[in-house]
C-alpha cells in the first residue's frame, strides 16, 4: 500500500496527489506497489531488493539514477505481530531523500510510522528531511524501549507461572523472548552504526540546532542498547536458574526411586533366602515361622530405610 501525506499546520496529513515536500509512505508492499516505486518514482531496484530483504543491516548511501541524484537510508524497526513462534522481531525500513519528496518504504506496518502519522512526534516537518530522519530514528529508539519493556513485562510472568509449576509451554516462551532479545540488540547496533556515520558522512549536513537533535537520538539509541543488554542477561540468568532447578528435582526423583529400589529389595532378599529348596531351622517345628519371616523382612526394611534417608553428618 502506498500512501501520500503533507503537513498542514505542522500536522500529518493525508493527500490525494502529489506535491512539493511530500512524504509518500509505502508498507505491507506487493509486486505492484514495487514496480510502481521503481518507475514511477525512479528508485533502484536494487536498493528495492536490499530492503525488502529481512536481514539487510542499516546504512546509507548516495544514488545516480541517471536522472536525478537520492540519499537512501536503510534502519532497522522493531515489529510485534502476535501469533507467531517470535512476536517481536525487526525489519529494515528504507528511507529515500529526493530533492522534492520523501518517500519510506517497509515489508510491515510498524508502530513508528504510525505514531509518526498519528502526530505523536513533536516537532515534526516534512519540509526539513534532516528532521525528518532524525525524528524517525529517534522514534525508532523510543519503540525499541517501550517494546523492550514489554517484553521484560512478559518475563516476569512467565517467571510467576513456572514458580508453581514448571512446564515446557513457559521455557519455549523464555526461548521466544530471548531471541527477540537478540533480535533487538542486534538491529539497535546497526542504527548506532549508521548514526556513527551519520555525525561523520557528508550525504546529508546537519546545522547547529540539528546536532541538538541527532546527540539525543544517539543518548536515546544507547539507552535502548544498555536496556537490552540488562534484559539479555537477566533472561540468561534466569534461563540458567530454572535450568539447574529442573537438574535438582531430577536427581530429587531419581534418588527416591533408588531408595524406593533398595528398601523393596531387602524383603525381596529374605524371601528368596527362605524359598530355596534347603532345609532351614524351625520350618516344620513352629508354626509361626512365616509370621517371624514377615516381621524380619518388615524391620529390616525399616531399618534400610532409615539408614538411606537418614542426612549426612556435617564436618564442623
Amino acid at each position: 500500500m502506498i500512501t501520500i501525506y503533507t503537513t498542514d499546520s505542522h500536522a500529518v496529513v493525508e493527500s490525494q496527489s502529489l506535491c512539493k515536500n511530500c512524504w509518500i509512505n509505502a508498507y505491507s508492499i506487493n509486486r505492484g506497489d514495487l514496480n510502481r516505486l521503481e518507475h514511477t518514482f525512479g528508485i533502484e531496484e536494487a536498493l528495492l531488493t536490499d530492503i525488502m530483504d529481512i536481514d539487510e543491516q542499516a546504512r546509507i548511501e548516495k544514488i545516480d539514477n541517471g536522472k536525478e541524484v537520492y540519499t537512501a537510508l536503510i534502519v532497522r524497526l522493531p515489529i510485534c505481530e502476535e501469533g507467531l513462534e517470535v512476536p517481536f522481531f525487526t525489519v529494515p525500513l528504507g528511507i529515500i531523500l529526493f530533492p522534492d519528496k520523501i518517500i519510506t518504504i517497509c515489508q510491515h506496518s510498524s508502530d513508528t510510522i504510525n505514531d509518526i502519522i498519528k502526530n505523536r512526534v513533536k516537532g515534526f516537518c516534512l519540509e526539513n528531511q534532516n528532521t525528518f530522519v532524525l525524528n524517525l530514528l529517534g522514534r525508532a529508539a523510543f519503540t525499541f524501549l517501550k517494546s523492550l519493556k514489554e517484553l521484560n513485562k512478559r518475563t516476569n510472568a512467565i517467571k510467576e507461572e513456572l514458580r508453581r509449576s514448571i512446564k515446557n509451554n513457559e521455557l519455549i516462551q523464555l526461548l521466544s523472548i530471548q531471541k527477540s532479545l537478540v533480535y533487538f540488540t542486534t538491529s539497535i547496533k546497526t542504527n548506532e552504526l549508521l548514526l556513527e556515520k551519520l555525525q561523520k558522512s557528508p550525504l546529508i549536513r546537519f546545522k547547529e540546532e540539528e546536532w541538538e537533535l541527532l546527540e539525543d537520538v544517539v543518548i536515546e539509541n544507547r539507552q535502548a542498547i544498555e536496556m537490552a543488554n540488562i534484559y539479555s542477561s537477566i533472561l540468561t540468568g534466569t534461563m540458567d536458574a530454572f535450568a539447574s532447578v529442573i537438574s535438582n528435582n531430577l536427581n530429587i526423583v531419581m534418588k527416591q526411586l533408588t531408595t524406593v529400589s533398595i528398601v523393596l529389595m531387602i524383603p525381596t532378599l529374605l524371601y528368596s533366602f527362605f524359598g530355596m529348596n534347603v532345609k532351614f531351622p524351625f520350618d516344620e517345628t513352629n508354626r509361626f515361622i512365616m509370621l517371624g519371616i514377615c516381621i524380619m523382612s518388615i524391620v529390616a526394611s525399616i531399618c534400610g530405610a532409615i539408614i538411606l534417608t537418614r542426612p549426612p553428618k556435617q564436618n564442623h
